[in-house]
């Protein structure tokens, strides 16, 4: 794969990198204001700040491998397999995946209609849960970071060196079990709480829109709130599901490097951390404003 194939896919990363540092510095930056004025956080809002950060963090790592991988490539395979862009790489993932899923938790419980009373124990408890659900986000994501930089890695099949200022190609022996697809499987958990929440979700709708029917057919309120957490949480999904199996595959290693399905699947990845944020900012109104008053498109009132 010659340098001039790996411009396009460095174009598409740098908007995805412009957009996912200006949407997730601003969540950061108006939660930090929130924080420095009244001395506190809301519960979302300390979800929303961490989600913030994760993505940013995230952001960051990702143009970084991308830049080393277009520009750099020699100076990218010796110091990826060090270990401190793989530590930061993990983490960074594990941290934004399992934020994601306390959202999606939160939104379950607050807006889903179930009367059990479990449910509804939880559903009057989370907000003082929340920060305990991103501290353990955070040990497990600490974990999982932790483990990953302690097994060997599997080289790619065309590993390039340079040899007397010339680049040749040279075939190494690839390893049969790839150790961090399989720490990284534990993500899988999280992924299955995210797609749980989405389907009671889409139950509780499915009930709430049922009553309404029986009754006098009208959408009210909560039909409005239901249907725009629905539209979020699904789109979220998509994400999460996009940017989990690429994950995955880049984890195994068995993507020839800078082929044009690396470059793909790094496409891919670089989507979820800015889309999601932009999604979270859209769906809500207050968000909405403040970003636009941020970008002057709109005249302080």
């Amino acid at each position: 794969m010659t340098f001039s194939s790996g411009i396009p896919h460095f174009i598409i990363i740098s908007a995805e990198f412009i957009t996912g540092i200006t949407v997730n510095g601003f969540l950061i930056i108006i939660n930090g204001n929130d924080l420095s004025q009244s001395r506190k956080l809301a519960p979302v809002q300390l979800l929303l700040t961490c989600i913030g950060m994760s993505r940013f963090g995230l952001q960051v790592v990702l143009m970084i491998q991308d830049v080393f991988t277009v520009f750099l490539p020699l100076y990218y395979q010796d110091t990826f397999y060090d270990g401190v862009i793989l530590l930061l790489w993990v983490f960074f993932s594990s941290t934004s995946l399992w934020f994601a899923t306390c959202l999606s938790v939160f939104y379950c419980l607050k807006i889903s209609g179930f009367s059990q009373s479990y449910f509804l124990w939880l559903k009057f408890r989370i907000s003082k849960f929340m920060p305990w659900l991103l501290l353990g986000s955070l040990l497990a994501s600490v974990g999982t970071a932790a483990l990953s930089i302690t097994v060997d890695y599997p080289k790619t099949e065309n590993y390039y060196v340079l040899r007397n200022a010339t680049l040749r190609r040279t075939t190494l022996k690839i390893q049969p079990v790839n150790e961090v697809l399989y720490i990284n499987l534990a993500l899988v958990f999280p992924l299955a709480i995210f797609v749980m929440c989405t389907f009671m979700l889409l139950v509780s709708l499915y009930k709430h829109t049922h009553r309404m029917q029986n009754g006098r057919g009208l959408r009210n309120a909560s039909t409005e709130v239901h249907l725009n957490a629905l539209r979020t949480v699904v789109t979220f999904l998509v994400l999460f599901v996009l940017y989990f199996a690429a994950f995955m595959v880049n984890a195994s290693f068995t993507i020839p490097y800078k082929s044009q399905r690396y470059f793909v699947i790094k496409d891919i990845m670089g989507v979820y951390p800015s889309g999601h944020s932009v999604i979270i900012i859209l769906s809500n109104s207050k968000l909405q404003q403040s970003f636009r008053r941020l970008l002057c498109l709109q005249k302080n009132q």
